[in-house]
């Protein structure tokens, strides 16, 4: 059963109740929606520009936080990240029991299943931690808490992943953090799913959603993208892959921290510095 969601509470972030003693699982249970592919993109963004941290990490061990109702996304980013690591351990991890029962069938060499939260029930410190549509549910202000919660047990070299996803994955954002801070922001389309660009903010993670309006760091990029893709018009007689790239292309040229290159441009793709888009204190 799906769970109304409450506040985030100091003791539950500390991973602790009021004796001191380790607590329940921290987090709310989530409506769960899911659907097969539908973190491609994501997972594509880690099996790619960042599969370093999982190639030089002393143990190779993944986390998909809050996988939902079924595990069909743990099970491909196991399947994708082996790709990568052979030796990968990917854990799936739900605070709803009855997800964890239903999920532990699929289980394999290098794939398991566990009941836990943001504190994250795992031997070890993960070097990839991804929840994608888990911290949509709270409060704004719960974000950073929560953000810390998952940072402090990464590994070094780990990086932790926030996003925000449609349905089926065609409209996908996320922010990266490790240990100490967050990396960037990230954007991911498939082409022919917006009309403009900034169509996509309906979908920015929990920190940002409610960051986009004037004044704000990340209105100036959703705006700053639009113009650049109308600036672009006249490349789409060649598709709007290249349109898109143009559109990071003149990005980039107006100042704006556009990280790697037309290689991630040309699947739909923009990964800009977190200093940029930051929330105003």
């Amino acid at each position: 059963m799906v769970q109304k969601a409450e506040r985030v509470t100091a003791p539950q972030i500390s991973g602790r109740n009021s004796t001191g003693r380790p607590g329940k699982p921290v987090g709310n249970v989530t409506r769960g929606t899911t659907n097969p592919n539908r973190m491609r993109r994501v997972d594509r963004w880690l099996a790619g520009p960042q599969a370093w941290r999982l190639r030089n990490a002393a143990d190779p061990l993944v986390v998909d936080l809050g996988y939902g109702a079924t595990p069909a996304t743990a099970v491909e980013l196991f399947d994708r990240l082996a790709a990568v690591r052979p030796d990968v351990q990917v854990v799936g991890i739900e605070i709803e029991p009855e997800r964890v029962r239903a999920a532990l069938p699929l289980q394999r060499p290098g794939l398991s299943f566990r009941v836990g939260g943001f504190e994250l029930p795992v031997p070890g410190r993960p070097v990839l931690v991804r929840a994608f549509n888990v911290l949509r549910q709270y409060e704004e202000a719960d974000a950073p808490g929560i953000w810390r919660l998952v940072q402090d047990r990464l590994s070094p070299g780990g990086l932790f992943i926030d996003g925000t996803c449609d349905e089926i994955g065609r409209r996908v954002t996320w922010v990266a953090l490790d240990a100490e801070r967050p990396l960037s922001l990230s954007i991911s389309v498939r082409f022919g799913s917006f009309e403009l660009p900034s169509d996509v903010a309906e979908r920015l993670p929990k920190a940002l959603i409610h960051r986009n309006v004037p004044g704000e760091p990340v209105h100036a990029l959703m705006q700053a993208m639009d113009r650049a893709w109308l600036e672009c018009a006249p490349l789409a007689s060649f598709g709007n892959r290249q349109r898109w790239q143009g559109m990071c292309r003149t990005l980039r040229d107006a100042g704006w921290p556009v990280q790697d290159g037309p290689a991630r441009w040309r699947l739909g793709e923009l990964t800009v510095d977190w200093e940029a888009v930051a929330p105003l204190a």
